[in-house]
């Protein structure tokens, strides 16, 4: 199995956004997740409703609905336009696609995670003087840390692994935006199967290893 050197840049690529997104999501899930599982509002059924939409719609239709935000005639392209900036058939896209889909992964574990947290930790904490910020970092993140880390790994692969939303908003260009999915479907269609088999072996391996290192480091320090 050989790879000449253009081909390799999927790999860079795919390791790159699904980092990006995992950032991107525990950065914007963890203040939601907890919000979420300690608080009660109207509404907001609905709003999780929505939240987790992702995981159950089409990838197409997460592409489509992506068009109609920041393609050049949507609601937020258009705008763009005018600062003459372009989402569609770049990698911010692919970024944008991945957080979409990988979002809700990381939102549901990690809300399980803060919901099994005993809120009686926390009201002591609160009672010793320690302020919001506090005692989510030395209180309910350390109880939760098992379930986050679980939430930043399916996140990971999810955005790894994304195809359909990707292809619709990002394309097929290569040295662009191929990320290794879509390098996979491309070099099936055209009959190169040492490409394909040899990065479906590396995204299964890297995959796999990255999961096997979590639940390592887990067991570690149990």
């Amino acid at each position: 199995m050989y790879l000449h050197i253009e081909d390799w840049f999927p790999v860079i690529l795919s390791l790159r956004v699904a980092i990006l997104v995992v950032i991107m999501v525990a950065a914007l899930g963890l203040p939601l997740s907890r919000f979420m599982a300690r608080h009660d509002f109207y509404g907001k059924d609905v709003l999780e409703a929505f939240i987790t939409l992702p995981l159950v719609l089409p990838p197409s239709v997460i592409g489509y609905g992506l068009l109609v935000l920041i393609g050049k005639n949507g609601v937020i392209g258009k705008y763009l336009d005018t600062l003459g900036i372009n989402l569609i058939f770049t990698w911010y896209a692919i970024i944008m696609a991945a957080a979409v889909v990988a979002f809700p992964l990381f939102y549901q574990t990690a809300k399980a995670a803060f919901n099994s947290v005993d809120p009686n930790y926390e009201k002591a904490a609160r009672t010793l003087g320690a302020n919001e910020l506090r005692v989510f970092f030395t209180i309910t993140l350390p109880l939760a840390w098992h379930g986050v880390t679980a939430g930043l790994v399916l996140a990971f692969a999810r955005a790894l692994g994304e195809f359909g939303a990707t292809l619709m908003v990002a394309g097929n260009i290569p040295g662009q935006t191929q990320t290794i999915p879509v390098a996979i479907y491309y070099a099936v269609d055209r009959g190169d199967d040492v490409t394909a088999r040899t990065l479906v072996l590396i995204i299964t391996l890297f995959s796999f290893a990255v999961i096997w290192g979590v639940n390592r480091w887990r067991k570690n320090i149990e």
